[in-house]
């Protein structure tokens, strides 16, 4: 092993004291980063060439150009702020889950006088009770139209009174008690929704015996539409109930976790088990398991998963020891703020069987998701190659960019660029564009000045890249082998003149798509060119097409959102561009100035009590 002598200042800086260490390559990425109760020892541990390391750890050294550390308190410190690392950084040699976007939840509103149900991607401390994550938004809906068949929960933005002079339809066809016509009142609202919680945590039994209870007394006191409506809502409960099954004897809340692998990537399977009741499960992909032991992918996984998870169990049951395990149950004690949280191996019994049963359903998810992959992935291939067929390309366009315009007759005006590479979404590099330099509506002179400041962005990452030490800038430092621009031989004609001032007209493929048709026009060519019906070409032109229209549109009415804003702070006397920044700087949004305090708006930078009153006045 050659150390480069870059490293060996940093080697003997190290301070032997908890925290974690980066690892970056010679392009400042970071490739991996690690924990360590002493850094100078385990960091320096990487670089003994009598060291008995794996394939993984010397390939990883090979790559390290320069290491950074960041000291901690203690171990526990340790382990959360890499867990943050690893999520904000995606290191290549870290175990780390596929989908880096946030997982959907069931969040429950519980500060809310009449609490709503609804799904939420993001947990915040706001008085919620939430649960998940999980995997699809879809099984977050099928999930949530089960549980309103049960517990008929509200849906709608009324302010709720119990005046109103009559219910909508969900009353109707008993997907709604109604409370906002009084048919039930708050108290008996949140019991509801109380039960609902209780039901996704798995105190079923509770549940049950609650609504039977209520249902007797209100069929004793003779109200017995009441009391026929609860025997429905036990009857749906009960339907539910008897498809859980019943997996262990045990009364303890457990997770149970197994995962199958495959050369790169490994899928992990949770059974949630509660009052030993199979409840719900999940699936979850990792990447960047390929040289990993199956310690480091359960470890992996258990410290992602649970940084994300609404609930922890008392008993996590596990396929493999874990290192640190100690560690990891302390940090998962003090997550669930209660009781000890257990990480077991089971060798045998009812325990290891419930291991074996979630490993066989992690083989088998994993074989589906490679059929999905490589069906994606054979769809992908053949629509590049009849692109590359069609548009007489020398290669496949791996790197596809598509630029759209959005506005709404000239106002807010907003531009997209979207990124699909090897046939597939590239989300990381979409570019958002808000249009500077055109007055009212020409699309034309708009995709003009996105253009523009796209190529010009890459002669700067070019500049940026070669400096020593610089870093591509994989948005706008790579050049696209296609461009597709939104709107047929106009818009081409603008690209093209883009193009040529930068000296790329004969570099980069530019074509022009006309909606109606979804006609294709090329460069130097009089007539457009069609791409034939059902072919996957013409499939992934559209998906990028629409892609690139959501995208620009989207920020198109974030600009609308913030002119909107803006024209209604600007309207009140005393207010200007600078104490309109500041009154946004401190509340975010308008509904937060409107609700505020006038104490509150007073103490603003800039803003005077007579001010404050104004604005509260007139919001």
């Amino acid at each position: 092993m050659v150390l480069p002598e870059s490293l060996l200042p940093i080697l003997s800086g190290l301070p032997a004291k908890p925290g974690c260490y980066l690892m970056k390559s010679a392009d400042g990425t970071v490739i991996y980063v690690g924990k360590a109760i002493n850094l100078r020892s385990r960091v320096r541990s990487y670089f003994q060439p009598a060291a008995d390391h794996g394939r993984k750890v010397a390939e990883l050294v090979a790559h390290v150009a320069d290491i950074e550390w960041i000291v901690v308190g203690s171990e526990i410190e340790a382990l959360i702020l890499e867990m943050n690392l690893i999520k904000r950084h995606r290191p290549k040699y870290n175990v780390r889950l596929k989908d880096d976007k946030r997982y959907p939840y069931i969040q429950v509103r519980w500060a809310e006088p009449f609490p709503k149900v609804v799904i939420t991607r993001r947990m915040v401390e706001d008085g919620s009770r939430y649960f998940g994550p999980y995997t699809s938004a879809w099984a977050v809906h099928e999930t949530l139209d089960v549980l309103r068949r049960m517990f008929p929960y509200l849906t709608c933005d009324r302010v709720i009174t119990g005046q109103d002079a009559r219910a909508c339809l969900y009353a109707d066809i008993k997907l709604c008690l109604a409370p906002c016509v009084g048919a039930v009142g708050q108290a008996g609202y949140r019991q509801m929704i109380d039960d609902l919680c209780r039901f996704l945590q798995g105190e079923t039994e509770a549940v049950v015996a609650r609504v039977r209870d209520e249902m007797n007394r209100a069929s004793e006191s003779l109200q017995y539409e009441r009391a026929a409506a609860l025997r429905d809502q036990l009857h749906a409960i009960d339907r539910v109930v008897e498809g859980q099954k019943i997996v262990s004897q045990e009364r303890v809340d457990s997770d149970v976790i197994a995962f199958a692998r495959d050369d790169d990537q490994a899928c992990v399977q949770v059974f949630f088990v509660r009052r030993g009741k199979l409840i719900g499960r999940e699936y979850f992909v990792l990447e960047g398991t390929r040289q990993a032991d199956d310690r480091e992918v359960v470890e992996g996984f258990v410290q992602q998963f649970y940084t994300e998870a609404a609930h922890i169990p008392e008993r996590v049951l596990l396929p493999t020891e874990i290192d640190e395990a100690r560690i990891v149950e302390q940090w998962l004690r003090q997550k669930r703020g209660g009781p000890e949280v257990q990480l077991v191996v089971p060798a045998g019994g009812p325990g290891r069987e419930l291991i074996e049963m979630a490993a066989e359903n992690a083989t088998e998810t994993l074989a589906m998701l490679r059929a999905r992959w490589e069906s994606d992935r054979s769809k992908h291939v053949a629509a590049l190659a009849e692109l590359q067929q069609a548009l007489g390309l020398s290669e496949p366009p791996n790197r596809i960019e598509c630029y759209d315009i959005s506005n709404l007759q000239g106002t807010a005006a907003a531009g997209s660029m979207v990124v699909f590479e090897q046939g597939a979404a590239a989300r990381k590099l979409y570019r958002k564009f808000t249009i500077k330099s055109v007055q009212g509506q020409d699309d034309f002179a708009s995709m003009e000045e996105v253009l523009d400041r796209r190529f010009r962005r890459w002669t700067l990452a070019a500049e940026e890249a070669r400096k020593p030490g610089g870093k591509l800038d994989a948005g706008f430092g790579r050049l696209p082998d296609l461009v597709i621009v939104d709107g047929g031989k106009g818009q081409l004609g603008r690209a093209m003149q883009v193009l040529g001032r930068y000296g790329l007209a004969e570099t980069v493929r530019v074509v022009g798509l006309a909606k109606q048709h979804e006609e294709l026009y090329l460069p130097g060519r009089p007539d457009s060119l069609v791409l034939e019906r059902r072919s996957e070409g013409l499939y992934l032109i559209q998906r990028i097409r629409d892609e690139a229209h959501r995208f620009a549109l989207g920020q198109h009415r974030v600009q609308r959102g913030k002119a909107g804003l803006a024209s209604q702070l600007d309207a009140i006397a005393g207010i200007g561009p600078a104490r309109r920044k500041a009154l946004l700087k401190a509340f975010g949004d308008l509904e937060r100035i409107r609700a505020a305090a006038v104490d509150d708006l007073a103490a603003v930078p800039g803003v005077t009590r007579d001010l404050a009153e104004r604005i509260k006045a007139e919001l």
